[in-house]
């Protein structure tokens, strides 16, 4: 009962407030009252599938979609935030994201589970997308600008 009641804390915490690190989280935990250690912490942080993004040039927890198609609403946010402009060439569509953006974008591009994307490579601020086709292409970066 109480590792329920400390994962259900935990996802409300990290709703609420930018949590960066696990002693950040676990100092929350403590102040909530929960008798947690950094490595229950840690243990918690993996069963809940929790992931670290960066969120306007810090890093912060979020619950992981899993294999959702849809992007959750703060996965959401953060890609309308991070996303400067989607082009497409040939069978490539090249996304230019603020500095530090494009692994977070890259991730959840990967996570749409589309066929028609074969791939995605993600530096620092550029997202490269290969597709099937031109035209699929096309049609993939049309569906991430309407995401916008």
């Amino acid at each position: 009962m109480a590792r329920n009641a400390r994962h259900f804390k935990i996802l409300e915490i990290i709703s609420d407030k930018v949590i960066e690190t696990q002693e950040d989280l676990a100092n929350e935990l403590i102040a909530a009252g929960f008798n947690v250690t950094q490595a229950t912490v840690s243990r918690d942080i993996k069963e809940l599938g929790l992931i670290k993004i960066s969120d306007r040039g810090r890093q912060r927890y979020v619950k992981e979609a899993g294999h959702s198609k849809r992007f959750s609403s703060n996965i959401t946010n953060i890609y309308r935030n991070a996303v400067l402009s989607i082009t497409s060439a040939q069978n490539l569509v090249v996304i230019k994201t603020v500095p530090g953006g494009a692994s977070t974008v890259g991730m959840n591009i990967d996570r749409l589970d589309n066929l028609d994307v074969l791939g995605c490579v993600a530096g620092d601020d550029t997202v490269l997308v290969v597709a099937r086709t031109s035209e699929s292409a096309e049609e993939i970066a049309n569906l991430l600008r309407e995401m916008l």
